[in-house]
């Protein structure tokens, strides 16, 4: 059997507007993206979900439950959080991005890498796998569970994930589809 997943990045945050990139710093959602979780709610709307994981952010965990309230059961999960920049947690953005395509293997000084954040995300894939075969499965997340998820279940590289991320192209869309085969 498999497990199908779609993917969904949290709202607008302040930190967002200001151009800094939070890590693990708990930002709050801006307005917008206030606005932005509660109209995704509406745009899924005809879509089943078993069960919704987001991380344990705050950002992830509004826009969780704006967009999933009362659809499906929602549950943090650690392991889904944004990668930890460490002392660059918080910091501008146009300090912060340029650095993580450089930090997939050497981590963020007193943080991680993104070769950390693959490994949180197959430990929760592994858990998916033992816990919810055959599901439909909504995650509410950041950009390097995302760009792990291309790594691990599409077989990019990290390079081409952060190439071909829709960021770049502002092509955001409400849901990206991802199928886990439960069987090795």
């Amino acid at each position: 059997m498999s497990i199908k997943i779609t993917y969904f990045v949290h709202g607008t945050t302040v930190d967002n507007e200001n151009h800094i990139s939070s890590g693990w710093h708990d930002a709050e959602l801006s307005e917008l993206g206030r606005r932005q979780a509660a109209e995704l709610k509406e745009l899924v709307k005809d879509k089943h979900f078993d069960v919704v994981f987001c991380s344990d952010l705050k950002r992830a965990v509004d826009s969780a439950h704006l967009a999933f309230e009362g659809v499906a059961p929602i549950s943090e999960d650690a392991r889904l959080r944004e990668c930890n920049y460490g002392t660059y947690n918080a910091k501008p953005s146009d300090i912060v991005e340029p650095m993580q395509e450089k930090n997939i293997v050497d981590r963020f000084p007193e943080g991680e890498s993104y070769e950390d954040v693959k490994s949180r995300i197959k430990d929760f894939l592994d858990f998916l796998k033992a816990n919810h075969d055959g599901k439909s499965i909504a995650i509410v997340a950041h950009k390097a569970p995302q760009l792990a998820l291309d790594v691990l279940l599409k077989g990019q590289t990290w390079e081409q994930a952060f190439a071909d991320d829709w960021r770049k192209r502002k092509a955001w869309r409400p849901g990206w589809e991802y199928v886990l085969e439960s069987q090795p």
